[in-house]
């Protein structure tokens, strides 16, 4: 079991790559951070660009980076499995963001080389070790996980008991509601063995025809229900031009709004109060 404290909520944002997801995670955190709550957001993608939009467009060093690094300075190699991690300290791994978030991201390894889902446990372990929730002491932990594969290392936030719920970033489109179908069937049966729970899906719109519709005719089958429409809007990309989340950038606006109404949703879904 994980040794995230039990004053924490934790939950995972799961969707197929390119949905949107880390857009949405990112605008969820600062939402968040709007109704008072203190936040940490870890991106569990290789891509390594779930925060960047928090820190002003600039990526920050990942877990894996680092733990590569002290591993060539410790022993002169390179190889990131096994990596020696000491002289790592929260304050290398921990960044804050937009509204006090703490931003982490896990990394991936060398191309290639590795596997990718080890960046996400070897993330974890670091932070359980550096005492990171202990010390910063969150309401709520996000995971922002990579879902086209709900296997190894990106089906832990689920399986280890670090999520207590799980939200899916979907779209109308065939091949976003089909991860969204194999997301909800991991963690369904994860969830059988007391782990986390399947709370919904976030539906991040993409214009196609009758886009509700056809995710709740899909949900018929896959199980849950919208938890909140998301609508495509140009508002978006301005923001992310200036390295910002919408709620940064355009605080007054409907798409902010949008996200701020989000945070209150899941709040409540995961019963939170501040």
């Amino acid at each position: 079991m994980a040794a995230v404290g039990a004053y924490v909520k934790k939950i995972a944002i799961y969707g197929k790559g390119g949905i949107g997801k880390s857009t949405t995670t990112s605008n969820l955190s600062a939402g968040l951070s709007s109704l008072g709550f203190t936040v940490m957001q870890i991106g569990c993608d290789p891509k390594s660009d779930s925060v960047k939009n928090l820190m002003g467009g600039k990526k920050i060093p990942t877990v894996l980076d680092l733990l590569r690094e002290q591993s060539a300075k410790n022993a002169g190699v390179s190889k990131w499995e096994g990596a020696t991690s000491e002289g790592i300290t929260l304050d290398d791994i921990v960044f804050k963001g937009y509204g006090g978030v703490l931003c982490v991201e896990a990394g991936g390894p060398t191309p290639g080389l590795g596997c990718a889902g080890r960046g996400i446990i070897t993330a974890f372990e670091k932070l359980e070790e550096l005492g990171a929730y202990d010390f910063y002491k969150p309401d709520i932990v996000l995971y922002d996980v990579l879902g086209d594969v709900v296997c190894g290392g990106f089906a832990m936030p689920i399986r280890n008991g670090y999520a207590d719920n799980v939200f899916v970033v979907t779209s109308g489109e065939m091949m976003a509601l089909y991860a969204a179908s194999n997301i909800v069937s991991a963690v369904k049966n994860f969830g059988s063995r007391g782990y986390a729970s399947y709370a919904g899906v976030i539906l991040n719109s993409r214009n196609v025809k009758d886009e509700v519709a056809v995710v709740e005719t899909a949900l018929k089958e896959i199980g849950g229900s919208i938890v909140s429409v998301i609508p495509r809007s140009d508002t978006v990309q301005l923001a992310e031009n200036q390295g910002k989340t919408v709620v940064e950038a355009y605080p007054e606006s409907e798409q902010a709004q949008c996200y701020v109404e989000l945070a209150k949703k899941v709040m409540q879904i995961c019963e939170v109060q501040k």
